[in-house]
This record gives structure tokens, sequence and C-alpha cells, in this order.
């Protein structure tokens, strides 16, 4: 299995996230949409720097507030994820990590929910691209990866799948032992994070407070052996956000990581 890294993880510009990720002998990983957007050259580039350092970029994300937006938002919505599909091309990976709306105003009809993201799969699909649903534990209509699944199977489109977070599973007391029954081909990503357990707002828990593996209280063995036993063979990829983590030093945070894998 590839393991990867989120850059969101570590310090520095893009390019220090991205040597750092390579000398600690990852395979893999996910690019944030605002590291290239503070970075002053192009996606091209940085396609050719992580091959050069032998990295696979196995995720672009966040596309956010898609699945059931207002209607008068959608045709809108649908030309933002074109664009969005452009800039994956450039950078040369075929996976979007759309994360469950979290909108006051989102519709939480469930066939809204299932069209809106069989559209998109096919809009994706038609570019060879592949979209990952992730429930966020704040969302506004979804955040469990039961209604994830639920949805990915309704929608039944061969570029939808989901993406399991260890965070959003425990943070919200969710049992992960069902994951063993979806199909391991529907589970497009895995991302990995520890955290202490704190009695406080799940977001501002999850923006501040997430570890590496074996830092936390999480039972992350629990989490991953039902998602092996699917038959999941993708990569699994550390998504860390933490604001301690933020001002270390990244090559030596970056090695911490991939200890903790």
């Amino acid at each position: 299995m590839q393991r990867s890294i989120a850059t969101v993880s570590l310090s520095g510009t893009l390019p220090e996230k991205l040597e750092a990720i390579s000398a600690a002998g990852f395979d893999g990983v996910e690019i944030f949409e605002n590291d290239l957007l503070y970075y002053d050259g192009s996606p091209r580039e940085i396609r050719q720097r992580c091959a050069d350092l032998g990295l696979d970029i196995t995720l672009f994300q966040p596309f956010r507030d898609f699945e059931g937006c207002r209607r008068d938002r959608l045709s809108r919505n649908l030309d933002r994820a074109e664009r969005k599909f452009d800039l994956m091309q450039e950078l040369g990976t075929d996976l979007v990590l759309v994360c469950s709306n979290v909108a006051a105003d989102a519709l939480g009809e469930k066939q809204i929910l299932v069209d809106d993201l069989g559209l998109l799969a096919e809009r994706a699909g038609a570019r060879n691209l592949r979209i990952g649903y992730e429930a966020l534990a704040w969302g506004r209509h979804v955040n469990q990866w039961q209604q994830v699944w639920d949805i990915v199977r309704e929608a039944d489109h061969p570029a939808l799948g989901m993406i399991l977070d260890s965070f959003h599973t425990y943070s919200i007391k969710g049992d992960p032992s069902g994951i063993a029954q979806v199909p391991g081909d529907k589970i497009f990503f895995v991302q990995m994070a520890d955290a202490p357990i704190l009695a406080m707002d799940v977001l501002e828990w999850s923006r501040h407070f997430r570890c590496f593996p074996g830092q936390g209280e999480f039972d992350l063995p629990a989490f991953l052996a039902p998602i092996l036993k699917a038959g999941y063979r993708g990569p699994l990829s550390l998504e860390i956000f933490n604001d301690g983590f933020r001002a270390a030093p990244p090559r030596a945070n970056a090695a911490d990581g991939l200890r903790s894998l």
C-alpha cells in the first residue's frame, strides 16, 4: 500500500514540504489547494517536481459545499468543478476529495444528494477523473460514513467512491466495523489521524488537535481492520491539522509521520 501525507500536515513552502515528504520516504502526497495558491509556479511545475522526487500525487483537495446546494447555484458549482478538474489534470492526479456540504442552507433530501453527486461523477468520468466523497463530522446533513456509502451505492457510478477518515469517524463516536461489508473498489482513499479525546467543538478539535497515529487515543487498528477486510489496497494517507506540527521543521515532522504508519 502506498504511504501518503497531506501537504497541510507540514510547515514551509510547497517545495519545502514536497522535499521533506520525499526525504522521509513517503510514496505519495495529497495536495491542498491553498498550498498551490501560495506557490509562485504552475501546477505543471509541481507535477514535475513530484515526479522528480518520486512522489505520486494521490489526491487533490478540497472541493466544498457542492451536493445539496441551492438549485440556483448548481450550474455555477458545476462550472467550479470543471475548473478543479482542469487543475487536477495539470497536476496529473485523478482523484478529488468532495467533502459533505456544511452550508446552513444546504438541502438534505437524499435523492438530491444522490443526483448531484451522480452528475458530478458523470462530468469527472468523462475526463477520466474520480470523485471521492467524504463525510465531515460537522456536515450539515451528511456526517457519517454509512450515509456516504448509502449515497455512493445509490448513485452507482464508477467514478464515484468513498473517502474514509479516522477522525471524522471517531470524533462522533462512529463504528467502523460495518465498512467490512463495503466493496473494496468503492473505497477510493483512506485518511488516518489520531487525536486526544477532548470535550470540545468537533471542528475546532479537528483543526487544531489531530496527531500522528499512536500519539492520541483513537483505536486506529479497529478503524483500519474492516477497511482491509473490505479489500481496500489503495493509499494510507496522513491528514493532520495541528498548530504545533505546522510550526515544526518539516523534515523531522515528515519522518515522524512515516514512522507512525
